[in-house]
């Protein structure tokens, strides 16, 4: 069986990573999001919902399910309470990543593995794999993103506080996607580094 090659995409918040990511999967990739599996997770009927419960309260929950708005008001502006929910957290969703990856090797179908991941330094989970990309956009193009997809100003601040810098993420990454511009030059970088990474 080939190995597949593992490929994380990380970078500051709001800066492109999800639109690397499905430029990735029109070439051919198994495409896994850390966010979507942590929303998976988050069930008030799974072993790791009940803890979560219990760490937090039931006013975390709203018609019988997380509300993810309500948990983040409870930790983000608390290290203790965030470190936590993130040790609840984190071995779960790498777990699924493991078994993910195991998935798409047996099907042998996929060009490669690619997760989206933005605390993959922060969490010091790069050595799974075998390519890191980070995506960068000026502060100002991803504040403006930001906002436009609904969110408060002042969430972006609290977000990035919990990050490594994307300058630094650049420099231990293999790879940096400039994210500034339109689809389509996002499009052509995916396509020349994905080729780059295939023939590596």
């Amino acid at each position: 069986m080939l190995k597949l090659k593992r490929i994380a995409i990380t970078g500051g918040v709001a800066s492109g990573k999800t639109s690397v990511c499905q430029l990735f999967k029109e070439l051919g990739a198994f495409v896994v999001s850390a966010d979507a599996i942590v929303h998976e997770l988050l069930r008030p009927d799974t072993d790791l919902g009940r803890q979560i419960i219990l760490q937090f309260g039931t006013e975390i929950l709203e018609n019988g399910k997380f509300s993810r708005r309500i948990l983040a008001e409870k930790v983000f502006d608390d290290s203790k309470r965030l470190e936590i929910l993130e040790e609840l957290l984190h071995p779960a969703v790498l777990k699924q990543i493991e078994e993910l990856y195991s998935r798409a090797r047996k099907e042998g179908k996929y060009s490669s593995f690619v997760v989206e991941i933005p605390l993959l330094y922060e969490i010091d989970k790069e050595s799974f794999y075998d390519v890191v990309i980070a995506v960068l956009t000026d502060e100002k193009v991803a504040k403006r993103r930001f906002e436009l997809a609904g969110f408060q100003p002042e969430e972006y601040e609290k977000r990035m506080k919990r990050q490594i810098k994307p300058s630094e993420k650049a420099s231990r990454a293999h790879y940096t996607i400039q994210n500034n511009g339109t689809l389509e030059d996002l499009r052509k970088q995916v396509v020349k580094l994905n080729q780059t990474i295939q023939e590596t």
